[in-house]
């Protein structure tokens, strides 16, 4: 996340965070949003590169923590009713 900076990141990251948590109905905080919009967009950015799909600028950090944190949510729901 180098070409938006540490407060963009931030902020994006805050974003993709609360519209998973929206849409996969978990019940997290800001910070938790923030975390999980950052290590999101970084793990969906590993993946769709995977497969050749290359994600830049703001509305992609978007994008990529949006699916990123919503795999987190989803991993996180697994491991806790296993």
């Amino acid at each position: 996340m180098e070409q938006i900076g540490w407060i963009g990141a931030i902020i994006i990251g805050g974003l993709a965070g609360w519209f998973a948590e929206m849409f996969m109905k978990s019940n997290q905080g800001v910070l938790m949003n923030i975390l999980l919009g950052i290590v999101g967009s970084a793990l969906a950015n590993v993946l769709l590169g995977l497969v050749g799909v290359i994600l830049t600028g703001w509305l992609g950090y978007l994008i990529a923590g949006f699916i990123g944190a919503c795999i987190l949510i989803a991993i996180g729901r697994m491991l806790r009713s296993s």
